[in-house]
């Protein structure tokens, strides 16, 4: 099979451009002719306000790079991980003049919030699903900006007139079912979406003595800084070590009982995962999946994380780790002081996560998920080219 990617890059590189890049690879390990078709929001700066509203919209360039990979490469199938806003929704369109089936990763909300996150004011806000985002252009919603918002909303209520998401993709891949299903009540077709989770690659942990708390993700307001410092305040015995950075740095950095170990590389990340005895995940968002969920399960750390979105489907509470309420320092300082004082259970809770990766999250059963999706996406596509020609 011939796969070409599609991704349009941020400036900060995170999970997007990781799963993308590791998809791709395992798609090659696995015999298949991949080529990707990169943009990178780095250009943005020496595209202009006036061309970059155009093709936000919908973008000639893609249009005409298409064409191109279509012509040289002739690929099967696009696998599309993010068009916004260089790529835009035109790659669609160019898709399918040329017959050529599209699966589309759903890595975040955008497609049915500005905000992406369904987050407003450091909490969960849904007020823009199932209709038009007009509220999420008139509260600034996208980078607090109302100009960048009206632009964004407006987006996608054309594509959704024109049915460009109902019609032009021929498979969605939601990462879980609470996903799913926000998606479906957004007004994405059902029939369209399967759901595949992401995957890691990580061996067994070592045997080794465990011991304290771990953070590791980025310093931003949806992950819930704000909730683990108060939690932290509140338990004066509570030490914690924390990997990543942005700009929520200062609320942890001079806390005199936070080891703050910067940014690592994911080599460190695994080592650090492996000696401790459970990682934190406070996200006041309801993230769509959470890479760092599954770095743990596979290194056998077990997880206290929010009660809601992907958070609570991918943690089995009492069994893989515990669920405390969003928001909630008062609950979230009582499950770490119980994982503190149950360490038994917890290294059993480790165990448990370790099994639950090897079960559902390995490459392999990764790629033979994904190659159910190209099949399914395939084979409605022939059959719509089949239809066509059958017409008098």
């Amino acid at each position: 099979m011939k796969i070409l990617i599609v991704h349009n890059k941020y400036r900060r590189r995170g999970g997007e451009d990781v799963v993308a890049e590791a998809e791709a690879a395992l798609l090659r390990r696995h015999g298949h002719e991949v080529e990707s078709y990169i943009r990178r929001n780095d250009s943005i700066d020496d595209i202009g306000p006036p061309k970059l509203l155009q093709q936000t919209f919908w973008s000639s360039q893609t249009v005409r790079d298409l064409e191109r990979f279509v012509r040289d490469f002739d690929p099967d199938i696009l696998h599309v991980h993010n068009t916004f806003p260089l790529v835009s929704p035109s790659l669609f369109w160019a898709a399918a003049r040329n017959a050529l089936p599209v699966v589309q990763t759903l890595h975040n909300f955008r497609l049915i919030c500005p905000q992406a996150m369904f987050l407003r004011s450091n909490a969960v806000c849904e007020d823009c699903l199932g209709g038009t985002p007009w509220r999420g252009a008139l509260r600034g919603c996208y980078r607090g900006s109302v100009l960048q918002s009206t632009v964004l909303t407006s987006m996608l209520a054309v594509h959704r007139t024109l049915g460009t998401y109902r019609n032009k993709v021929t498979r969605y891949i939601a990462l879980n079912r609470f996903c799913e299903q926000k998606f479906i009540q957004g007004g994405l077709p059902a029939e369209r979406i399967m759901i595949k989770p992401h995957f890691v690659d990580v061996p067994a942990p070592p045997e080794q003595p465990r011991s304290g708390a771990l953070f590791v993700g980025r310093l931003a307001p949806e992950k819930g800084i704000r909730v683990l410092r108060h939690a932290i305040d509140a338990l004066p015995w509570l030490s914690v070590k924390v990997i990543g950075d942005g700009p929520e740095l200062p609320l942890l950095v001079d806390h005199a009982r936070v080891e703050y170990l910067g940014e690592l590389d994911n080599q460190d990340v695994i080592a650090a995962m492996c000696s401790a005895a459970y990682l934190i995940m406070p996200s006041i968002w309801y993230e769509t999946f959470g890479m760092v969920i599954l770095e743990a399960f596979a290194c056998g750390l077990p997880v206290i994380a929010s009660r809601h979105g992907a958070m609570e489907e991918l943690i089995d509470d009492g069994k893989t780790g515990l669920l405390a309420e969003p928001g909630s320092v008062e609950d979230l300082a009582s499950k770490i002081t119980w994982a503190n004082t149950h360490p038994e259970e917890m290294l059993q809770m480790g165990r448990n996560a370790r099994e639950e990766y090897q079960s559902r999250y390995t490459p392999e059963e990764n790629y033979l998920q994904l190659m159910r999706i190209y099949d399914d996406a395939l084979a409605e596509a022939s059959a719509t080219e089949l239809s066509r020609n059958l017409v008098p």
